[in-house]
């Protein structure tokens, strides 16, 4: 399995991004999915993630309301839509795959679940 995310770029405050994540080699219904970012000078952190089949959803409390996890079973492809951006959004936006599905719903923010990562995209956020 491979994932490639896409959809990075320079916005402003209050701006919105799609970012994408194009899955490979695999059925994207099949795995719990993740988007996790990485701040300059700082540790990997959850973003979001999708639960395998039903696809419930689970958010870090800094973006609820302002972000959605979504995915799209047809085209093999996972999203996420950030709205009301803010400076402190300004990250590396990673897409991960946990497969087999392991994670329960509790355990979807810890990222040793996650076995498979795309390379990153770059989002940025000026004031």
């Amino acid at each position: 399995v491979q994932l490639q995310a896409s959809g990075g770029g320079l916005v402003q405050a209050g701006g919105s991004l799609r970012l994408s994540c194009a899955v490979s080699g695999g059925t994207i219904g099949h795995y719990n999915m993740g988007w996790f970012r990485q701040a300059p000078g700082k540790e990997r952190a959850f973003v979001a993630a999708i639960r395998a089949g039903g696809g419930s959803t689970y958010y870090e409390d800094s973006v609820k309301g302002r972000f959605t996890i979504s995915r799209a079973n047809a085209k093999n492809a996972l999203y996420l839509q950030m709205n009301n951006l803010k400076p402190e959004d300004t990250a590396v936006y990673f897409c991960a795959a946990d497969r087999p599905p392991v994670a329960i719903y509790s355990e979807l923010p810890n990222a040793r679940h996650y076995d498979v990562w795309g390379q990153g995209t770059l989002v940025t956020v000026s004031s």
